[in-house]
């Protein structure tokens, strides 16, 4: 029976999901399983999200992998504990190099945006401190998924399918072989529906889970990656990777109408979300599908991440400090530009981006926001041989102009894109949510939010309402299925509105909600790409 997987004529409709011993919810049905086998083996949340993680960079390569970056916050006890695992710059690497290399900004791919991983120590950090079983317990589903090997679904076929296309017309130097040998080796990306493994990859993941991560930036593992990239002209050495720590940090938020919303702190784009929550809140949404709501809320976000843009960086050298950025006056100031009509903010390129982000909760209370990302889909093209570990390109956000806070210095963490959220309210965990998509996912952030808090949509509804993307000036990007009665009278208000013609560019969520009385998780998956929900 020959079937178009992708081929999809009808709106399709999930409700929310209930249960209450566990739940995991994410992009890839076997990394969602993989996080609900750990659970039933004894694992709390913390260990089902380590799981769920690392089985993604078996099951979604085209979005995150070993030698990316992760953010977690995590409730546990009572108190919401934030993990910043980005990584840094190499220490040999300048912007003064780079210019005298013939580089007027920094590259997307190749060896010079690579930056030290930080997935590895964020699984290993999480498991000291917060989890119940060994890592060697908790990775073992993903590394049976490398061994054994998994079929392709759909649309992560699709993705694999763009990035081979594009790759095998721009990864023309010797540098990205292995990321033919191991993405792509019969000479083509794999299909919807047929088996894919990758033996190096579970290879790693098992040093990974042997060692603690101590191989990866210690061991063996650490020695591949550093000679690989310095045998390439890249900087990163095995003295960045031997000094790598997770940071631990206090989480930021907003309230927003009786509700705290919280983010990581900057160097993440998260506060991009407060901010535009913070001003949006000074106005009344009373109704959803209504043109001055939509208005308000583009308006609020563009102004939000125009500054976002401009500020965000490691915080000792943001011009603006995060509380400045929240405070009330601050947003009073923003929210008075906003009138009936489109506003012309400093406008910028928004490149696209690939990231994974799950939730996770158990019964006993313990809840995680979890995202992960290489960054643009694969990330940087460079794969260390028969090892798996595709490394990513987040160095490609550093600025090369020494007047801007992101500026590349040795040692510095770049503005970084991916994003957990979290919701709270008098006290209480409500629950975990995330939209992934490079800088789609504040905007997804403020729009799940509102969703749920003005309009009071519940978890399912809330992710599979429309999505609507700022991209620069006044230029808006509309999802299919759009209202288009309201997309006119946006271009009314003078938005440059364009309909996109599928959803791939909108982000992925996922949300778990629970019912602090009854202890009963609820949550929603995203329906724009394989989204799943394991629950027990």
């Amino acid at each position: 029976m020959k079937l178009d997987h992708l081929y999809q004529p009808y709106l399709a409709q999930r409700n929310s999901v209930f249960a209450r011993k566990g739940m995991v919810a994410t992009s890839q049905p076997l990394a969602a399983e993989a996080g609900m086998e750990i659970l039933k083996k004894g694992g709390n949340a913390i260990d089902a999200a380590i799981a769920t993680a690392a089985a993604l960079t078996v099951v979604e390569p085209t979005s995150n992998g070993i030698g990316g970056d992760a953010f977690a916050l995590v409730w546990t006890n009572g108190k919401l504990h934030g993990l910043n695992a980005s990584g840094p710059a190499p220490q040999a690497i300048s912007a003064e190099a780079l210019k005298e290399q013939g580089h007027e900004k920094m590259p997307v791919h190749g060896v010079v945006p690579i930056t030290v991983p930080g997935v590895p120590g964020a699984w290993a950090e999480l498991s000291k401190k917060y989890g119940k079983l060994p890592l060697s317990e908790v990775l073992e589903p993903a590394i049976r998924y490398a061994e054994e090997g998994y079929p392709i679904s759909p649309i992560l076929g699709k993705f694999w399918k763009i990035a081979y296309n594009k790759f095998k017309e721009i990864f023309t130097g010797d540098e990205y072989k292995p990321w033919f040998d191991t993405f792509a080796p019969e000479g083509r990306a794999p299909e919807i529906g047929e088996m894919w493994k990758s033996p190096g990859h579970a290879a790693t993941l098992r040093a990974i889970a042997e060692t603690n991560a101590e191989s990866f930036y210690k061991g063996e593992l650490a020695e591949k990656i550093a000679d690989y990239v310095q045998k390439h002209g890249g900087f990163l050495s095995k003295e960045d990777l031997a000094t790598y720590k997770p940071e631990w940090v206090e989480p930021i938020s907003t309230n927003y109408r009786g509700y705290d919303v919280w983010e990581i702190p900057p160097n993440g784009q998260g506060i991009v979300a407060l901010m535009a929550l913070k001003i949006a809140e000074g106005f009344q949404f009373t109704e959803k599908e209504n043109a001055d709501t939509y208005h308000k809320q583009i308006e609020a976000m563009k102004l939000a991440f125009t500054d976002g843009k401009a500020f965000v960086t490691e915080p000792a050298d943001m011009p603006l400090s995060a509380e400045v950025l929240l405070s009330e006056q601050y947003a009073e100031e923003r929210r008075k530009q906003i009138s009936d009509v489109a506003c012309e903010p400093t406008p910028f390129e928004l490149p696209k981006g690939g990231t994974v982000y799950l939730a996770a909760a158990d019964g006993d209370g313990n809840m995680v926001s979890f995202i992960q990302s290489n960054y643009m889909g694969f990330g940087s093209g460079i794969v260390v041989p028969e090892t798996g570990i595709a490394l990513q390109n987040r160095g490609h956000d550093f600025s090369l102009d020494e007047n801007h806070p992101n500026y590349l210095k040795p040692g510095k963490k770049t503005y970084h894109t991916i994003i957990p959220g979290f919701l709270t309210k008098d006290g209480e965990a409500v629950g975990p949510f995330g939209v992934m998509g490079g800088y789609m996912q504040p905007q997804g952030h403020f729009q799940v939010v509102t969703n749920t808090i003005d309009f009071h949509l519940n978890p399912q509804a809330a992710l599979d309402a429309p999505r609507w993307q700022w991209m620069e000036g006044k230029k808006v990007v509309l999802e299919p299925g759009f209202p288009n009665h309201i997309a006119q009278a946006l271009v009314r208000k003078g938005h440059d509105i364009q309909i996109a013609v599928d959803t791939g560019g909108f982000g992925r969520g996922q949300i778990i909600w629970r019912n602090p009385e009854t202890g009963v998780l609820m949550g929603g998956t995203e329906s724009r790409t394989d989204g799943s929900i394991a629950v027990w």
